[in-house]
């Protein structure tokens, strides 16, 4: 075998081949694949094969767009059959959260280009005639989907990429790997070593040990999942027979199964509660065609309401169970993307829908490696969105959560309870004791609002008005049993509360923890040079300053944003989102010089964040330090240390809800004593705490952009309305000559703030689609109700011709449209009074 490659790709199933494939078009023909045994014998060869485009992420679902395309188009260019069968795909709603579950999606699919189509129960018994309709609402059909043969798919991959020149080695067991001094990896093979410049693992159930071969914990443990092929069953025959066609894969969401015609019987694939992790540390060096004993007993109840659907399933003999493995990340979605911390080292792992994602992860994970940048922000898919808290034991538990709520409904403000609390900050207990409602964030346990004393959410609230099994409608019941949180698509029961709270702000002054907060200080004699080099904003030349900074691909969207504060001579202190702590930190690093003239000091664990924000902020901080507090001494985006009581903070005069306020970075070990003393102070004018939600809605009401919503690497900076951060002639940057490039040949989007009329219970929440005398125009990228201005409220991206204050659109909330307005940008206080008070 060669001794040099430009890339070693590891793991010969559909994931690994595609990626190969990709790499090898776009003209990495000395590329080359191995694999331990025979092409696709992991997971692959007893993967169903489905093609569900369905997926609620919006880039996730660019990439099965993708796949299912190219799976066409794969076939004519290799001449291989891939054993494409295009039957459609049908989803079922019994409840009402589910139709506004599927109405929302309809929204997602129509913004990137995936046709959806409604059934009345009539017609879906006229596409599924063995199919009983009682108590179906409705369903959902994709006319371009169905399933595919993944072991036919894999090989018409391998000789597509064969024939741009790539090399597979089959029976080849990578034993080491090894980064040289040079940079190159080292692959050390039974057949022979490989030097290349960049290794993807695509190694599936061995994804941990080939992680630890490069010293990587990789968040992805399989977990048992079990498929029942049946008997031919003569009606399926006869179908046959007459030449009909094939019924569509029929999913039962309710009921967290998928059904789909095999060899004249029928194939049920259930997502039962309690199957169990495997090969926690891997399967056996000699594990190929690898299968687990069956256990009929966990999928009974799915079986029930299968037979129910549809009885024929239950009139014939079983022919055979699979249980096999399939990768799990604690999200569900994949890994794909740079490995934390080594240079040339891709992840393209944790592929529970591997056969769908396969072709667009392959395709994007190699525009990723070759040409610096992918094409769809693939933050939702990012290695680097887990930590080092996601350790084997918080793996197993949410990974196993994960395979059981992949059918229950995803709503958008579910928090799920495996493995919780994690991380706290000092002030869980003291929040919690106030009512907290706790969300999760890069393991962090963050308080989304406070419920009043006696609220609490009774269980005919909850009822979906159906006996499913996927009822899972709520957030988890606290220590006493109570359920304080309804979740749903449309305004729930902590939508008032959490306007008290935004009034509360808005009056009188409130409390925020935003511990999670990524911190890291950037220092040494190169930092200033460093800094200003990569970012776009202009770094405050003046100590005390604050800015707001992005981070620029070199295409010109938008990776991270940063809050950067010159906290003492030479050393920058970086404030960015807690969700994307590993990312952020990790592109720092890449960047470094490498002359040693700047240090990465990381500090999230060792402060805190207590945001003290409202009119009466002011007078409640005075109370506890001697510092001068007015406008004049202490103005807006600055920043000083100062005394709290008996606690000491660097208070940075910013905050994210629009109201005169500071920040304090402060020892995380003061916290307690922080924030007692600054609810002892507060209680004179009203003080209360408030969540995350409550600031987004705040946010929202000044059209503060967020990541990954209308930041992105998709857009340009300048088309996300970032011309007041980005500066063109303050000398190079990252992404300079692209943004201006880009606002020469003219920019295809604008950012844009709505208003939007005639609603009763619904807001957008983004990814709804906008039109303009019927015509798409731009999507919705985040969304709710603006409680100072009294308005719902979207901030969108639009067709720049479409984005003029004034301009009358519609909007597509939950299947229905409603009237929409373009306004100015921040409709709450937009000369800032209240900020700069």
């Amino acid at each position: 075998m060669e001794s040099r490659a430009r890339a070693v790709v590891i793991g010969g199933g559909v994931v690994g081949v595609s990626t190969l494939y990709h790499l090898a078009k776009k003209g990495w023909s000395d590329s080359i694949l191995v694999e331990r045994k025979e092409l696709t014998s992991g997971s692959t060869w007893h993967a169903a094969g489905l093609l569900p485009l369905f997926n609620m992420s919006y880039s996730v679902g660019q990439l099965h767009r993708y796949s299912v395309r190219f799976y066409r188009e794969l076939q004519e260019k290799t001449g291989m059959n891939v054993g494409f069968s295009n039957v459609t795909n049908i989803r079922l709603a019994r409840t009402k959260d589910r139709w506004d579950e599927f109405q929302y999606y309809a929204g997602i699919a129509e913004t990137i280009g995936v046709k959806v189509k409604m059934l009345t129960p009539d017609e879906l018994k006229e596409v599924w005639p063995l199919c009983e309709t009682d108590g179906i609402l409705g369903a959902i059909q994709h006319p371009d989907d169905g399933y595919i043969q993944p072991a036919d798919l894999t090989q018409a991959l391998a000789k597509g990429a064969r024939d741009f020149g790539a090399k597979i080695y089959r029976n080849t067991a990578v034993t080491a790997i090894e980064q040289l001094e040079s940079g190159e990896w080292s692959v050390t093979t039974d057949k022979g070593i490989v030097v290349c410049e960049h290794v993807v693992s695509a190694t599936g159930n061995f994804a941990r040990r080939t992680g630890r071969m490069v010293g990587l914990d990789v968040p992805v443990i399989p977990v048992e999942h079990q498929y029942i092929v049946t008997e031919p069953h003569p009606a399926i025959v006869e179908r046959r027979r007459q030449g009909l066609p094939e019924m569509g894969v029929l999913r039962e969401s309710d009921s967290a199964w998928y059904m789909r015609e095999e060899n004249g019987g029928l194939l049920l694939g259930p997502y039962e509660k309690g199957a169990p992790c495997c090969y926690v540390d891997g399967p056996d060096d000699a594990s190929e065609y690898e299968l687990f004993q069956e256990d009929l007993d966990r999928l009974m109840p799915h079986i029930e309401t299968a037979i129910a659907r549809v009885p024929a399933f239950g009139e014939v003999g079983i022919k055979k169970v699979y249980n096999g493995a399939i990768a799990y990340t604690p999200d569900g979605s994949p890994i794909v993307g740079p490995a934390p911390g080594l240079k040339g080292f891709w992840l393209n792992e944790g592929h529970s829908f591997g056969i769908t994602a396969a072709g667009g992860a392959g395709w994007q994970l190699a525009e990723w490696i070759v040409d610096g940048e992918p094409t769809v922000d693939m933050v939702g898919v990012d290695p680097r969105r887990f930590g080092p808290y996601a350790t084997e034991g918080y793996l197993i538990e949410k990974n196993e959560e994960a395979y059981a709520n992949v059918f229950t409904t995803h709503y958008p403000d579910e928090e799920r309870a495996a493995a919780r609390p994690l991380k706290t900050s000092p002030s869980y207990d003291r929040q919690k004791a106030l009512g907290a409602v706790f969300g999760s964030v890069y393991g962090w346990e963050r308080a989304n609002w406070f419920a009043p004393e006696g609220t609490s959410v009774s269980r005919q609230e909850l009822d979906l008005g159906a006996d499913v099994l996927t009822n899972e409608n709520h957030a988890p019941a606290d220590e006493n049993g109570v359920i304080r949180e309804k979740w749903s698509f449309r305004r729930s029961n902590y939508f008032e509360h959490v306007g008290n709270e935004v009034r509360a702000v808005t009056e009188g002054v409130g409390l925020l923890d935003l511990t999670a907060f990524a911190k890291m200080e950037v220092s040494g004699p190169g930092a200033r040079a460093f800094l200003d080099s990569i970012l776009a904003n202009r770094i405050p030349k003046a100590r005390g300053r604050v800015a707001l900074c992005h981070l620029l691909t070199e295409t010109g969207g938008v990776r991270a944003e940063f809050t950067v504060y010159e906290w003492a001579p030479g050393r920058f202190y970086l404030v960015s989102a807690g969700g994307y702590e590993r990312i952020d930190h990790d592109n720092l690093r890449r960047l470094l010089p490498s002359d040693g003239s700047v240090t990465l000091k990381p500090l999230t664990e060792q402060l805190g964040v207590l945001v003290l924000a409202g009119p009466r902020a002011r007078d409640v901080l005075a109370k506890l330090t001697r510092s001068d507090l007015s406008n004049a001494a202490f103005p807006w985006l600055t920043g000083k240390a100062i005394a709290v009581g008996a606690a000491s903070a660097h208070a940075l005069r910013v905050n994210f809800v629009g109201e005169l306020g500071w920040e304090l970075h402060h020892p995380i070990g003061m916290q307690n004593a922080l924030y007692d003393a600054l609810m002892a102070a507060g209680a004179e004018f009203g003080i209360r705490p408030f969540g995350i939600r409550a600031m987004n809605a705040m946010a929202l009401e000044k059209s503060y952009r967020q990541l990954p919503r209308e930041l992105s690497i998709e857009y340009n900076a300048f088309e996300s309305g970032l011309e007041r951060f980005v500066h063109p002639n303050k000398g190079d940057f990252i992404g300079r000559d692209a943004v201006v490039r880009a606002r020469e040949a003219g920019l295809r989007w604008s950012f844009a703030t709505l208003e939007i009329h005639d609603v009763e219970d619904v807001d957008a929440r983004g990814s709804e689609p906008i039109y303009a005398d019927g015509a798409l125009v731009g999507r919705a990228t985040n969304g709710g109700y603006g409680w100072r201005v009294g308005k719902s409220l979207a901030l969108a991206m639009l067709e720049p011709t479409r984005a003029a204050e004034g301009t009358r659109l519609e909007i597509r909330i939950l299947g229905r449209l409603y009237p929409a307005t373009v306004i100015g940008e921040s409709p709450f206080d937009p000369d800032n009074d209240r900020l700069k008070a």
